[in-house]
């Protein structure tokens, strides 16, 4: 078994059966479906139940009280079988009944990474659907980690690494998928593979303010844990000013007059200090 998709979900029928549909209707019949229901009571079970019949043997599912969202996917890493793992939460889908399929293929194509993954379609409130790219095939590095992350849902990751940098940190409440992407990619090296094909529809309608607030504060404690404090701290000073620069670099114009503007301003501190006899880096 080449996959294994695991979904969590906890009252949330709704989004669920969007779920479910998507996966069932996958034309490429290797792979096996987790569900994690976290006993809920709003119907979700007898929509797991629905599926029962078309999903078959390849359908494997529990509903019992959890305690939250990492403690879910856990269960749901320890129930998969596959040699990749993708994790597909309540109300988001996969965006073709051949996705799947064509995925399985890259990941033959890409000599079996650790990590591949594509793109990612927001679902926007209104109706929009906006892509997410991700790295695109960049190289990842720490600074592209200090604000963003790889997208869960559009990433298929293989199932030995969660032996080897362990499972997903249960102390924290939505950051821990970033935690462990962290420790992977950023500490540990794995190198991610991308393919430029839309995988999966995440739905945006979830998340809130509240939610933004709460991922500030705990991305903060994982770098300090993580990380040394002086090489963090010059991450903490210049990561804003070096992304402004990669952006003005998609444009030569604003990029050159910024250039000599900095220029001219250090020819100027360099001729002061030399009258005053100073020299500074």
């Amino acid at each position: 078994m080449i996959l294994s998709i695991i979904t969590i979900n906890r009252n949330n029928a709704v989004g669920l059966e969007k779920t479910m549909r998507s996966v069932a209707a996958q034309i490429d019949g290797d792979f096996e479906y987790v569900v994690i229901d976290g006993a809920s009571t709003d119907g979700s079970v007898e929509v797991i139940r629905s599926f029962e019949s078309s999903l078959g043997e390849r359908l494997k599912w529990i509903s019992e009280p959890d305690k939250g969202i990492y403690n879910a996917m856990n269960k749901g890493i320890a129930m998969a079988t596959g040699d990749y793992l993708q994790f597909l939460n309540s109300g988001d889908s996969l965006v073709s009944n051949d996705i799947t399929l064509r995925m399985t293929e890259a990941l033959k194509n890409k000599e079996y990474p650790s990590i591949l993954y594509g793109n990612m379609l927001k679902d926007m409130p209104g109706g929009k659907a906006m892509r997410d790219r991700c790295f695109a095939g960049r190289e990842i590095s720490f600074l592209g980690f200090y604000t963003g992350s790889l997208n869960h849902s559009s990433a298929y990751i293989r199932r030995s690494l969660f032996n080897r940098y362990g499972m997903y940190d249960e102390g924290f409440k939505i950051v821990s998928d970033w935690k462990w992407f962290l420790q992977a990619i950023i500490l540990g090296g794995e190198k991610p593979v991308y393919v430029d094909m839309d995988v999966t529809l995440f739905d945006m309608n979830g998340i809130s303010e509240k939610n933004k607030a709460l991922d500030k504060t705990e991305r903060r404690r994982v770098l300090n844990e993580l990380i040394p404090s002086t090489i963090l701290a010059d991450y903490d000073r210049w990561a804003l000013s070096i992304n402004r620069m990669r952006r003005l670099e998609r444009h030569p114009w604003a990029n050159r007059i910024v250039t000599l503007l900095e220029r001219g301003l250090f020819k100027m501190e360099k001729r002061r200090n030399r009258k005053r006899g100073e020299y500074e880096f």
